[in-house]
């Protein structure tokens, strides 16, 4: 990225203890632990976070709170459920929680969020590729800062975050350090650099998975350590 180029934070997102270890020998900023990534990620349980946060050691780790596959309207069940996980996830080490909460029309339900982030308190809260179902980014950017979230994960609403570099920038303008832009979705070592000149990002978000294989690639991590740092 040249000598000029200022340091990219790298999300590495995992679902066990063992990638977690890898991630972090292999230079990770921060940690995202799910459980089922074949589902786009779901809460994990008290043990896999137990040890996922023995493993990261001081590396931050943020875990996900998502009750079920699918859409991202709750029924009252499903919300309290959610409720009760942020909750178990803090108390088990978790640094920040990610999570979204959407209205049927697919807008940002406010009032469900704001119950959530009462939960959540001082620790990270993290919005996260919910927001690119919204139909008005701009609108739902907004609600997000007055919310009081750290950080929005997205893909600038595109199917990898390389194609919707434009809107990742403009986001990121938008927000004008009130809240993080977090680019995700499809971030490789062969794109990052690409997507880090397009989109102005200063963090990226990357599963590095070896297709055909479990866990992530530590060559394809240090790889792209190396075109950050």
């Amino acid at each position: 990225m040249g000598s000029q180029a200022r340091r990219v934070l790298v999300e590495v997102c995992v679902e066990s203890a063992d990638d977690a270890a890898a991630a972090v020998a292999g230079g990770a900023d921060r940690i995202e632990l799910n459980a089922a990534l074949a589902l786009n990620g779901l809460t994990p349980s008290p043990g896999l976070l137990r040890e996922t946060r023995r493993a990261a050691g001081r590396t931050p780790v943020v875990a996900m709170a998502r009750p079920r596959a699918g859409r991202f309207c709750y029924t009252p069940r499903e919300f309290r459920a959610l409720l009760h996980d942020v909750e178990s996830l803090l108390a088990q080490g978790a640094d920040g929680v990610a999570f979204g909460v959407l209205i049927e029309s697919g807008g940002i339900d406010v009032r469900r969020c704001r119950q959530v982030m009462k939960v959540v308190g001082a620790a990270a809260a993290v919005f996260h590729r919910a927001f690119d179902e919204v139909p008005d980014v701009h609108e739902a950017l907004e609600r997000l800062i007055d919310l009081g979230f750290r950080r929005v994960m997205t893909s600038g609403g595109e199917s990898t975050a390389l194609r919707g570099a434009g809107r990742i920038r403009e986001l990121i303008e938008r927000a004008a350090g009130r809240i993080e832009v977090l680019p995700a979705g499809g971030i490789r070592p062969g794109n990052a650099a690409r997507l880090i000149a397009l989109g102005g990002c200063d963090q990226i978000h990357t599963s590095l998975r070896e297709r055909g294989r479990g866990g992530i690639s530590t060559s394809m991590l240090r790889e792209l350590m190396a075109l950050v740092r």
